[in-house]
């Protein structure tokens, strides 16, 4: 007497799903393999665009000035760092010299601008165009912002803040701008705010600042591109400090307290300076580093402004503890 068995066939179905089951990790593996084959051309075709570059700085002792050298130095750069305290400027010097091959880079120029005295700037374009003939990129990067009621900074502060964010960054380009046009190549980066788009309060100044130096470069773009030179503005929202970090406490429902608490941190130096990179390597023309909360605020600044400025308005009486009327 034959005993029977109870073990049946696995149908078709059950062996797909097994074979699935097994491709999956397979199929991971590969997709994680060409993000890191793509970041790596990515990182290599970046370092070409620049190579062998005369690219300025300014403001290269900031966090984000920092952050630029150190980006474009090892992508085989020619330097011009400018700042307005030689001995910061030669603490970065030395930090970019000691982590970087020599055989692949180029030892730095340092240059000192401070952009609270325009005067000094045509002798600093001169200095640098005397020196490597010419200037393939320039970061505008200098930015200097306070923070109160407009009707507590003084005029004297306002123009300092003009100064630094709009007088200083156009005086400068203009004074490279001919040497880009007669040599019909070349790059101007601005590192703008998303306050270029739009005000917060308390920001009066740089507000102002941010959007007339937005306004000056759009303009120019369209001027200077039938030289083939490229203009490109990156605007993040804010940049914070390295090691700043949202502060932990008890946020009450508001739109105004959820909207302010995405702006207040913003990106990394580090982050902001990448992004320089690629977009001076794919020539784009506008990039808005934001989360999704400030990018839908220069939308409804745009479409439903009454809105927009109901919203911080509310946020201004909450700050100053205004009681609403009715």
């Amino acid at each position: 007497m034959q005993r029977q068995s109870f073990l049946t066939p696995a149908s078709p179905q059950s062996k797909m799903s097994v074979m699935a089951m097994l491709m999956l990790p397979l199929l991971l593996l590969g997709i994680s393999g060409l993000l890191f084959i793509y970041q790596e051309v990515s990182r290599l075709w970046s370092k070409s665009a620049v190579q062998n570059k005369v690219v300025v700085i300014t403001d290269a002792i900031s966090g984000l000035g920092k952050e630029c050298a150190r980006v474009f130095h090892t992508g085989g750069a020619r330097l011009v760092l400018c700042g307005k305290n030689w001995e910061r400027l030669e603490v970065l010097y030395d930090n970019l010299i000691s982590t970087a091959d020599p055989s692949k880079t180029f030892t730095p120029k340092l240059v000192l601008l401070d952009f609270s005295d325009i005067s000094c700037v045509p002798d600093v374009a001169k200095e640098v165009l005397d020196c490597y003939g010419c200037v393939d990129i320039l970061i505008n990067n200098a930015s200097m912002k306070v923070k109160g009621p407009a009707h507590k900074i003084s005029l004297e502060l306002d123009k300092k803040i003009m100064d630094t964010n709009y007088f200083g960054p156009i005086t400068l380009t203009k004074a490279l701008l001919p040497n880009m046009v007669s040599r019909r190549t070349g790059q101007i980066v601005l590192v703008n705010n998303i306050q270029g788009k739009f005000g917060i309060p308390f920001h009066t100044a740089y507000a102002a600042s941010k959007h007339a130096a937005l306004g000056f470069f759009d303009c120019l773009r369209a001027e200077v591109e039938e030289y083939d030179v490229v203009v490109s503005t990156v605007m993040p929202t804010f940049i914070r400090s390295y090691h700043a970090y949202p502060e932990q406490g008890n946020w009450e429902a508001s739109i105004w307290k959820f909207f302010f608490r995405k702006l207040t941190y913003g990106v990394h130096p580090g982050e902001v300076a990448e992004e320089v990179m690629r977009t001076v390597r794919r020539k784009r023309q506008e990039v808005l580093m934001a989360n999704a909360v400030p990018k839908a605020a220069v939308f409804i600044r745009t479409f439903f402004p009454e809105f927009f400025f109901a919203v911080v308005a509310c946020g201004v009486k909450e700050k100053l503890n205004v009681p609403v009327e009715g």
